[in-house]
């Protein structure tokens, strides 16, 4: 038994368990979280790392899309423009990036790669952040089925695949805020079921294409699986319970923070570290300015909509396109209109 549940074992287990639960509760993709985890642990290369999260994501994904599609909240056209363009780049991924990487330089190719996507996937959740709380003070009207655009949401979908295909990030971070700019009418709920209906495919060929190429490691996929289902379902449950704001602020510390210790781990010039070595005062200082400047920010962001920059607000107040700070509110006559 020692020999089957091991140290390391363990520490997959939680690892994705706890990524698995912020899933569950906020319904951010797990591979920007779960990769830079399992680097940081240890537990193989990156390539070994990415391909184990892609399996993973490919299995627990397909419930998450099961569960939508019984509803029938995705918009399967939408999904499938989105699937033509990301299956195709997220097969073609894993090669071009270990065609293009010198000899015995993958590993730190991928580092490179997976750090600049953690940011960019940590600029892409605040944006989310923001667009969702401008449409809800516009009070966008929701549209059941949207007139497709194929060609951008085919371009999206390509950028997406080749994204998750090199560094298993994407999925659900870059891809919804590229739909949610391209579709602002698309109702939440069928937002994000399209976007976990297109992930399963995209997700799939991504981890098709790394086990051909790098193989899978068992060892880390068998309790990578375990944990990250557990989470997924603990979160679900408890996501009523929780305040989200927090819990989605402190992810995009989070992935900034892992971000910028991935390009330090790789050797990246700018930060001044050696290869395989983080500096932790560095990582620790984004880390503070981060939570100093997050809600800083957000109150400056809250302030463009009409709303104060602290404090909790009511739904009715976020809804309300008349609402200002001080409880009183813009007659809609003198509103501009919307759109």
């Amino acid at each position: 038994m020692g020999d089957v549940v091991t140290t390391t074992f363990v520490s997959i287990l939680v690892a994705g368990f706890l990524v698995g639960a912020v899933v569950g509760l906020t319904g951010m993709g797990g591979g920007a979280l779960m990769t830079p985890a399992l680097i940081f642990l240890g537990v193989g290369d990156a390539p070994t790392v990415v391909t184990a999260d892609l399996t993973a994501a490919a299995i627990y994904k397909s419930g998450g899309a099961l569960v939508h599609k019984r509803e029938g909240s995705p918009d399967l056209r939408l999904a499938g423009w989105l699937v033509a363009g990301s299956v195709p780049t997220a097969l073609a991924g894993p090669y071009l990036i270990s065609w293009l990487s010198p000899p015995g330089g993958l590993d730190r190719v991928l580092k490179l790669s997976i750090g600049f996507a953690l940011l960019f996937a940590a600029l892409t959740y605040a944006v989310r952040l923001y667009v969702n709380l401008v449409r809800m003070r516009r009070g966008v009207t929701a549209a059941a089925a949207p007139q497709v655009r194929p060609v951008p949401t085919l371009l999206v979908g390509a950028l997406g695949g080749l994204l998750v295909g090199i560094t298993s990030v994407g999925s659900g971070s870059v891809i919804m805020i590229a739909l949610l700019m391209l579709y602002p009418g698309l109702p939440a709920v069928r937002l994000v079921g399209t976007d976990l209906v297109q992930a399963v495919p995209l997700v799939l060929a991504a981890a098709v294409s790394n086990i051909a190429l790098h193989g899978l490691d068992m060892g880390v996929t068998v309790p990578l699986v375990l944990g990250s289902v557990l989470g997924t379902v603990l979160g679900s449950l408890l996501a009523p319970r929780v305040r989200q704001s927090f819990v989605r602020r402190g992810i995009v510390v989070v992935l900034t923070m892992s971000g910028v210790a991935l390009l330090d781990k790789a050797g990246w010039s700018v930060l001044g570290a050696g290869e395989h070595e983080v500096h932790p005062g560095l990582v620790v200082g984004v880390g503070i300015a981060m939570v100093a400047m997050v809600p800083l920010t957000w109150g400056v962001l809250r302030r463009t909509t009409g709303l104060p920059m602290f404090g909790s607000l009511t739904v009715e107040q976020v809804e309300d396109p008349g609402y200002r700070p001080g409880g009183w509110r813009v007659q809609r006559a003198y509103l501009p209109k919307r759109g």
